[in-house]
């Protein structure tokens, strides 16, 4: 007998039954296509397959074979960690029962519940989560294109974009000018940019301590201001410029050819320029028809299911949910509460209520890290911030040194669960 709506609906089948259908019938699995293996779509396919204990026919499409983390990207930048210290492969997670395929995802058909990967290959499924991270905005910085990210990198997808850009800044001549051009809201971690230019300046400060920094930024006030200001006045003052809106840095063109900014209407000569654009959800939740017209994914606050179709979850960067900053650690808890209201859907198990969390760690200079975060649950109209927290300025050292040691062990245990 095969299950159809309207066999389901002749023969007066509960829901219950149905989810029994696949055993009571020797249907197969229950078929869930992650795409994405970052912290979203890696959390959700351990937990699905680990927690599922085999119920769940479980695949995990992701185009590279190593991710490297884009959190702790800029430690890399300041010389605190080895490059291959961010990159994690995927055997532990396949050895857990998920089918790993390196591939890109091209085409979803919501109607069919397939999904097309560029080898060719069409999976079927009965839930989807999309878990793709960010792409970047068109013409969001004037003279800037994916194509000149060889020359003025963006190094906001961690790779070789991270390491092309920390080559251009050692390779500064004495007394040489960097210059970032910081996204407009909502961006990829929002402390992100700023701790980025405390890592480059820690950098240049011991190879180039003549050198001067400009950060020309389209927004008036940005994530932990009052900690990085209080941070680069100690550690390197007079090395780094803050241009805000009011004087310029939400009217800059780059001309990537002849490596110049033009702020405002006047032309600066730069010695290296990283650009980090407007950021929208990933292609392939575009191509799903899961966004909305700001580029966002809006979902469900209570479960993250897509507002879009009730078979598709987005997790990550990619969604719009409300309070949560787009970071590894809010992926990492979506990806948690997904994978339960999955498993509630197509195995009857239990489902508790979604309760999320995040911490976003920054480190300023050698033993001094900074932290904010929160704890959240759902509304009826957003995940909303129940309690926050945030580092202070005029802290001792001796506890910016303990802020730093538990960004260490936060990474280590983030990644054994994502990757096993």
């Amino acid at each position: 007998m095969k299950l159809t709506r309207r066999t389901l609906i002749g023969s007066g089948l509960t829901a219950a039954a149905l989810l029994a259908a696949p055993s009571v019938f020797g249907q197969a699995k229950p078929k869930i296509v992650i795409i994405g293996g970052g912290a979203g779509g890696a959390t959700a396919a351990r937990y699905l397959a680990k927690d599922g204990a085999g119920a769940l026919d479980v695949t995990l499409v992701e185009a590279n074979p190593v991710y490297t983390t884009c959190f702790f990207s800029n430690l890399y930048l300041g010389g605190f960690r080895e490059f291959e210290s961010l990159q994690h492969g995927y055997d532990k997670i396949a050895a857990g029962g998920v089918t790993v395929i390196n591939d890109l995802a091209t085409g979803v058909d919501r109607n069919a519940r397939t999904v097309t990967l560029a080898g060719g290959q069409t999976l079927p499924y009965d839930r989807l989560i999309l878990s793709p991270g960010i792409d970047f905005k068109d013409g969001s910085v004037p003279g800037w294109s994916v194509e000149a990210a060889e020359k003025m990198p963006h190094a906001y997808k961690a790779g070789p974009q991270t390491q092309l850009l920390k080559s251009m800044v050692e390779a500064m001549p004495a007394g040489g000018v960097f210059a970032m051009v910081a996204p407009p809201n909502p961006y990829r971690c929002p402390p992100g940019p700023y701790e980025r230019i405390s890592m480059i300046a820690h950098l240049l400060k011991q190879k180039n301590p003549t050198a001067k920094i400009m950060v020309l930024d389209p927004k008036d006030k940005y994530s932990k201001q009052a900690l990085f200001e209080e941070g680069w006045a100690k550690h390197y003052d007079g090395m780094i410029e803050w241009i805000g809106p009011d004087f310029g840095g939400g009217a800059v063109e780059v001309r990537p050819d002849s490596m110049e900014i033009v702020v405002d209407g006047t032309v600066e000569k730069i010695d290296a320029c990283n650009v980090i654009p407007g950021q929208i959800a990933g292609k392939i939740a575009q191509i799903a028809a899961v966004t909305d017209d700001k580029g966002w994914a809006p979902v469900h606050p209570e479960n993250m299911k897509s507002k879009m179709d009730d078979n598709v979850y987005v997790l990550g960067d990619s969604s719009a949910q409300g309070d949560m900053p787009k970071s590894g650690f809010s992926a990492n808890s979506q990806a948690k509460v997904a994978a339960m209201s999955i498993r509630g859907e197509l195995l009857g198990s239990k489902v508790f209520p979604a309760k999320y969390s995040n911490t976003c760690w920054s480190l300023i200079a050698p033993d001094d890290g900074v932290k904010v975060g929160a704890s959240y649950q759902p509304t009826p109209e957003k995940i909303a911030s129940v309690e926050s927290f945030i580092s202070q300025t005029g802290e001792d050292a001796a506890l910016r040194k303990a802020t730093y040691e538990e960004s260490l062990g936060w990474y280590e245990g983030i990644t054994t669960d994502m990757f096993g």
